[in-house]
C-alpha cells in the first residue's frame, strides 16, 4: 500500500520576540493576566519587510536540508495560510520561485487555524492517488498584520512564524504498523461562521483585524478537537495506548489541556510550545512538530496526532507514524 511518509521539517521564527510585559504600556493587560488565561509568554512578529511567503520559503530550506533533498527533487509545494502577501498570485508560487523549483505546481490553503492539517490531508491524498511522490506542505503566518492593537482580548495571543513538512511516497503493508499517513479526518460548520473571523476582504475594501468570541470559540474547540482525534484514531486502527505524542493546535493552554484531559492523555505526552510562539494559526502545528523533532521528543516510529480548529469553523486531525 501507497503511503506518505515525513522525511523532513523544519521551522522559522520572526527574529522580533515580543515578551507579554511589551503590552503593558498600550493595553489594560499584565503579564499574569495573559499568562493565566493562555498560557503565552512570548511570541514572535515578523518584521516591517517580512512577509508570509518570506517566513515560508526559510521554513522550507530548513525542511529540505533535513530531508536532504533539493527544490527540484520535489512534485508539489501546498501552503496553508490567511495571511498571503496577496490576494493571488498564492503565497506557495512565491515559495516556488524564491526556492528555483522550476518544474511541478503550487498552491495555497485556507482553513485559518485549521489549514495545515486541511493541507496535510491533500497532500497525503495526491500522493495516495499517485498525482506526486514529494509534497512540501507549509504552514505560515503573519497574524500580527490583522489584529486590533486595541482589543487585549485578542492581539495577545497571536504570533507570526512558519513550519515545513516534506512527505514522499512509500511502500507499506497497509496495516497500523507502516510508518506514514494512517488517517485523516476533516470538518466544517459555516454556520459558526461568525465566532471567529476577519472583518474586511474584497466585499469591503479593506483588510480587516481579527474578530473572534473566545468563550465560544473555547467550547467548540475542546469537543470539536477530542471528538476528530478520536475519529483519526478510529480509521487509522489505533488506540489511545498506541500513541506517542499528541501535537495540538496551540492556541491556548487551558484548550490544550481541556483537549487531552477529554482523551484521556497525560499532558506528559502533549507537545507544547504556545508559551514561546503563541498562537500562529495555520504555522501552529508545523512549528509544534518541528520544535518537538528537535527537543527530541518526537522520534522515527512514534504514533503522532496532530488536531486542530479554526474559524470556519473547520477542523480536523490527522493520525502518523514518524
Amino acid at each position: 500500500m501507497r503511503r506518505a511518509v515525513i522525511r523532513g521539517v523544519g521551522h522559522y521564527l520572526p527574529e522580533r520576540v515580543v515578551e507579554n510585559a511589551e503590552f503593558e504600556t498600550a493595553l489594560d493587560t499584565t503579564d499574569e493576566w495573559i499568562r493565566s488565561r493562555s498560557g503565552i509568554e512570548r511570541r514572535h512578529f515578523a518584521a516591517e519587510t517580512e512577509t508570509t511567503s518570506q517566513l515560508a520559503t526559510k521554513a522550507a530550506r530548513a525542511a529540505l536540508a533535513s530531508a536532504g533533498m533539493t527544490a527540484q527533487d520535489l512534485d508539489a509545494i501546498v501552503l496553508a495560510t490567511s495571511t498571503a502577501d496577496l490576494t493571488f498570485p498564492s503565497a506557495a508560487t512565491m515559495v516556488q520561485d524564491a526556492l528555483g523549483m522550476t518544474g511541478g505546481f503550487a498552491f495555497d490553503v485556507q482553513a485559518v487555524c485549521a489549514g495545515f492539517v486541511y493541507a496535510l490531508a491533500n497532500a497525503n491524498g495526491m500522493i495516495l492517488s499517485g498525482q506526486a511522490d514529494r509534497v512540501m506542505v507549509i504552514g505560515a503566518e503573519t497574524f500580527s498584520r490583522i489584529l486590533d492593537w486595541s482589543d487585549r482580548s485578542t492581539c495577545v495571543l497571536f504570533g507570526d512564524g512558519a513550519g515545513a513538512v516534506i512527505l514522499e511516497a512509500a511502500t507499506g503493508d497497509g496495516t497500523p504498523a507502516d510508518r506514514g499517513i494512517l488517517a485523516t479526518d476533516l470538518n466544517s460548520d459555516g454556520r459558526y461562521r461568525d465566532l471567529l473571523y476577519v472583518d474586511g476582504g474584497v466585499s469591503t475594501g479593506t483588510s480587516g483585524v481579527l474578530r473572534m468570541q473566545g468563550k465560544e470559540v473555547f467550547r467548540h474547540a475542546v469537543d470539536k478537537l477530542a471528538a476528530t482525534a478520536e475519529a483519526a484514531l478510529e480509521k487509522a486502527g489505533l488506540t489511545h495506548a498506541d500513541v506517542d505524542w499528541i501535537v495540538p493546535h496551540q492556541a491556548n493552554i487551558r484548550i490544550i489541556q481541556a483537549t487531552a484531559k477529554k482523551l484521556g492523555m497525560p499532558m506528559e505526552k502533549v507537545v507544547v510550545t504556545v508559551q514561546d510562539h503563541g498562537n500562529t494559526s495555520a504555522a501552529s502545528i508545523p512549528l509544534a512538530l518541528s520544535v518537538g523533532v528537535e527537543r527530541g521528543q518526537i522520534r522515527s516510529g512514534d504514533v503522532v496526532v496532530v488536531e486542530a480548529i479554526g474559524g470556519g469553523l473547520a477542523w480536523g486531525s490527522v493520525a502518523l507514524r514518524w
